[in-house]
């Protein structure tokens, strides 16, 4: 029997617990990662370190669709493999059905990880050349030493009929399918333990816009039919918004905002959040005119997610900062238009500030007003980082 050092409960024990009704699947405190920069010669010494995540706090709850949205390098895909325990976190909790699993080894871990599944982004290199798509998929149960009804032969069938494969691909190759069709087995394999989570790294990010729409949906139907909760990273405002009943950003290792997607696209309040939505093209007009649809909400249809919340698009000048040495107080506040001093001295908290629904948390000094009407556009100008920063019509100064 093992025992976490941390509290010294047993993980078997814990794990068959139940979470109280209303209680989150899983839970990450002040979750941090930061990877070491080493120096010097023979590189012994520690020089610095990427703070790849930075003290997130997040909850899942059972059978709900989590999405996490930001830019390349923000921390998404780190902060998918934090919560798998595919990283050790450098700081913080995660928690899953009650139990503190943040620092169990690996022998102790396995029968969560089986609960707890993953579809990573490249289908092309996540699966083994060299296996069939039977032993892919028949993996994880080999090694759990799960023998299900039937056999695992006939249970690989199963799931490749319901992730929309045939059969008798079982005995296939990887490099006989298209991408498309790789992202399905790689779904089938996560499916493979009947997981209650599951963590999907952009799953549709390297397919084509065509095949999106198919394995979004897929993804859907399973969280429907199975009541299967997810945690969907991706960097596509409008997948997100299709598939995510929740949905947080981030920003530089920061969660900036969290909330219930209508609050999150109807009504940002964090300025980055703003500025990504208002660079989401709205295709409605022409999907519905061009692709014959008569009702564009009823699937996803590709690219395109939804009017922006201004009439305006706000382009951000300068590049992201480096996650070596970030900006102090609010990380946004070297690309904000709204930044003061107060911003440069103080870390605005993740919180629920006036005219936010219940669940929807901003992490800002100087939150934004979405009944605000804004000019054409908005240009940063870079040279200016505090006071007034933006030029524009409509901007508040």
């Amino acid at each position: 029997m093992t025992r976490d050092a941390a509290t010294g409960r047993t993980v078997e024990q814990s794990a068959g617990n139940e979470p109280a009704p209303g209680e989150p699947l899983l839970v990450a405190e002040r979750l941090t990662k930061h990877f070491p920069i080493m120096g010097g010669f023979p590189f012994q010494r520690k020089v610095g370190a990427v703070q790849a995540v930075d003290g997130i706090d997040l909850a899942v709850h059972a059978g709900e669709s989590f999405g996490l949205v930001g830019e390349s390098g923000c921390g998404k895909s780190t902060t998918g493999r934090l919560l798998t325990r595919l990283l050790e976190p450098t700081a913080g909790r995660i928690s899953y059905r009650g139990q503190d699993i943040t620092h169990v080894d690996r022998k102790a871990l396995a029968p969560i990880r089986s609960e707890i599944q993953m579809i990573f982004q490249d289908p092309y290199s996540s699966l083994n050349p060299r296996q069939t798509v039977g032993a892919i998929i028949s993996g994880p149960m080999e090694i759990n030493r799960i023998r299900p009804p039937g056999g695992r032969e006939t249970r690989v069938r199963e799931l490749l009929e319901t992730v929309g494969l045939s059969p008798e691909h079982y005995n296939r190759f990887p490099h006989e399918f298209s991408g498309g069709q790789r992202q399905r087995i790689g779904v089938a394999r996560a499916l493979a333990l009947n997981p209650r989570l599951i963590v999907a790294d952009e799953p549709v990010s390297a397919l084509d816009v065509s095949i999106q729409a198919q394995v979004v949906n897929l993804l859907q139907r399973l969280r429907a039919e199975l009541g299967i909760a997810f945690v969907f990273i991706a960097h596509d405002l409008a997948v997100v918004r299709h598939f995510s009943q929740r949905v947080a950003v981030m920003y530089l290792g920061k969660i900036v905002e969290v909330g219930d997607r209508e609050s999150i696209y109807a009504r940002p309040r964090h300025p980055y959040t703003h500025a990504l939505l208002s660079a989401v093209p709205d295709a409605t007009e022409f999907l519905a005119e061009g692709a014959g649809a008569s009702h564009v909400d009823a699937g996803y249809a590709g690219a395109g997610g939804g009017p922006a919340p201004g009439p305006g698009r706000i382009r951000l000048a300068g590049d992201v900062p480096s996650p070596i040495r970030p900006p102090s107080g609010c990380r946004f506040r070297t690309r904000c238009w709204k930044a003061r001093d107060r911003c440069a001295s103080e870390e605005p908290p993740l919180t629920h500030i006036p005219g936010n629904r219940a669940g929807h948390l901003t992490a800002c000094h100087f939150p934004e007003d979405p009944t605000t009407e804004r000019g054409e556009e908005v240009i940063l100008d870079p040279a200016l980082r505090g006071g007034d920063v933006a030029k524009g019509r409509g901007v508040e100064g």
